[in-house]
Formats: C-alpha cells, sequence, structure tokens
C-alpha cells in the first residue's frame, strides 16, 4: 500500500514507518520537524519506498495514498504547551485535512489519539465506554480538547462520508527514539539518573501509570489499522499499573545510578491515574503488550547511554 505517515520523524512515528517499510509498503513520512527528528528516519532514507516530504499538516496536502496514520501533534506538556494555540490547531485543522485527503483517496485513516481524552479520570482502569473528566480551560486543554475534537471529527466524517476510520487512544508509551528533554516521566527519570543528579518526582509519587513499550504500541497500531469494519475508539496501551515512585526506584536501580529523589509540586491537572482497560483491543485485534516493563527499560537506558556524549536538542522558543 501507499501510507502517508504524519508526524513520522517523530519517536512513536519513526517507529511506525519502519516497522510498515519492513512490510513491504511505500511510505510517506510528514512531518514539518516542530518535534520529529530527522535523525530518527535518517536511517530509512537509503530505501526507495521511503520518501521524506516536510509539510505542516495545518495547510491542506495532496497526495495519492491507500491509508493515512495521522500521528501529527507534540505529545508531551513541555511541547504542547510552549504554543498551545498551534496545539489545538494540529489537532483539529491537522485531522480535516487529513480527512479530506482520506475523502479524496477513498483511504483509511487511523487518528493517534490519547489517555488524555479521559482527563483525571474518576474510574480506573479507564474503558472506551468513560467519557472523562476533562477542564475545558486548564493548561492542557489544548491538547486534551484538541484530541477529543479530533475523534469528533473523524467519527462524523464517518457518519456523513463513510470515511473509513480507526481511532487509536494512546497510553503512556517509552523505548529508544524518545527526546531526551521533552519532560515525559520516564525519559526524565532515565537521563536524570544517569547523570546521576535528583530525581524530579512532581507530587508525592502516588500517581499510577502503566508503560507500554515503543515494540507493542505499533504493533497495536497496526492490528487496528489492517483490522476490518472497527470503527469505534480502541485503547492501546499496557494494563499493568506503576505508581511514579515505584518507576523512579526500579530506574535508580536499573542504572546503578547514585541520584536522590526530590518532589515537587504537581502540576495542574496532572491526572492521579492513567490506566487503560484493553479488553477491547484483546477481543477486536488478539492484541496485548507482551514486552515487560524490566526489557523495555533496559533497552531505553542502553539508548540514552549511547547518546550520552552527543549534544541534546533544544526545545523552540
Amino acid at each position: 500500500m501507499r501510507i502517508l505517515v504524519t508526524g513520522g520523524a517523530g519517536f512513536l512515528g519513526s517507529h511506525l514507518s519502519e516497522r510498515l517499510l519492513a512490510q513491504g509498503h511505500q511510505v510517506f513520512c510528514l512531518d514539518n520537524f516542530m518535534t520529529g527528528d530527522a535523525s530518527n528516519v535518517e536511517h530509512l532514507l537509503i530505501q526507495s519506498n521511503f520518501h521524506m516530504i516536510e509539510h505542516d499538516v495545518t495547510a491542506p496536502f495532496d497526495l495519492e495514498v491507500e491509508g493515512i496514520f495521522n500521528l501529527a501533534c507534540p505529545a508531551s506538556p513541555i511541547w504542547y504547551q510552549q504554543d498551545p494555540v498551534n496545539t489545538t490547531k494540529v489537532s483539529v485543522l491537522g485531522a480535516i485535512n487529513m480527512l479530506d485527503l482520506a475523502h479524496r483517496n477513498n483511504a483509511r485513516i487511523l487518528q493517534a489519539s490519547t489517555s488524555e481524552v479521559y482527563g483525571d479520570p474518576k474510574v480506573s482502569p479507564q474503558s472506551e465506554e468513560y467519557w472523562g473528566h476533562v477542564n475545558p480551560i486548564g493548561i492542557r486543554s489544548c491538547y486534551d480538547e484538541g484530541k477529543r475534537a479530533a475523534e469528533s471529527l473523524f467519527m462524523d466524517y464517518r457518519r456523513k462520508y463513510q470515511v473509513d476510520i480507526r481511532i487509536a487512544r494512546i497510553f503512556n508509551t517509552y523505548g529508544p527514539r524518545m527526546s531526551p528533554n521533552d519532560g515525559r516521566v520516564v525519559s526524565n527519570f532515565i537521563c536524570q539518573a544517569l547523570e546521576n543528579e535528583p530525581i524530579t518526582i512532581y507530587g508525592d509519587g502516588s500517581q499510577v501509570r502503566s508503560f507500554c513499550y515503543v515494540d507493542d504500541l505499533i504493533e497495536g497500531l497496526i492490528k487496528l489499522f489492517f483490522a476490518k469494519d472497527i470503527n469505534v475508539p480502541v485503547n492501546i496501551g499496557n494494563p499493568e499499573p506503576f505508581t511514579i515512585y515505584q518507576l523512579a526506584e526500579k530506574i535508580i536501580r536499573d542504572t546503578n545510578s547514585g541520584s536522590q529523589i526530590v518532589h515537587r509540586e504537581l502540576p495542574e491537572d496532572d491526572p492521579i491515574t492513567r490506566e487503560p482497560d484493553i479488553r477491547r483491543a484483546q477481543d477486536l485485534l488478539s492484541w496485548t503488550p507482551k514486552i515487560p516493563l524490566e526489557i523495555g527499560l533496559k533497552n531505553t537506558i542502553e539508548y540514552f547511554r549511547s547518546g550520552l556524549n552527543n549534544p541534546l536538542p533544544s526545545l523552540p522558543r
């Protein structure tokens, strides 16, 4: 198939592009490099089936394709709060432009949504039937509500234009090619531990998260995309819960670090629990994550350790 991956030079997009190429597809990687990194896909440029396109999804785009994975959007609080207006534009205008492209091409399109649509949930684990508990005017709302609006657009394009859609609600994912300074908890803790710096925990560390290794996540996205007639949101994540404090202790042990844990004030609207109910993915896709945190963290630690001598990119100003 001719497949477009928006946000294709990002953490998830680069792994997805790699997997699709391995399956024999022709991949068009679209990115404006706001948060994506060309080095993530540099090794793919030698492949004749890989095409790099610099473009911003907030502007209309045209290409003959048979499938679209819409991953374009800043995905960590540090990045999406840098320019919240643009974050909303990427989610909403990007969805409209990609849905229009899918409609013109009669192509299937998958939306990379997020567990953030559940906000600070009052139920745990979160199933797809849960409507969420979201602050529509908070500092995280540009991302939360942007993704919720994108899901609404996807469902309306299906109902009005019969576009073949898929919606994946992605939970915390980690692995090689994470940006070292994007503020996500796994990359933060690993980089701090490797440098023997204090491990920064926001709040008391009792917040619950579940961590899915990138290889498992990509397998779930691909299974959802190629499955037939699944036009409802599907949670993709690892259901095994860990507290933030447990994660910090584990990373300190696994890196043989001398880091000490320090606490900072919990950010506004930071969710207390984030844990997926994946029964729908198990039933419809026969998908369950297979890589335990112990193995995934080892791979991720080695990735960051190997890059310690490389300069880190700066956040946009």
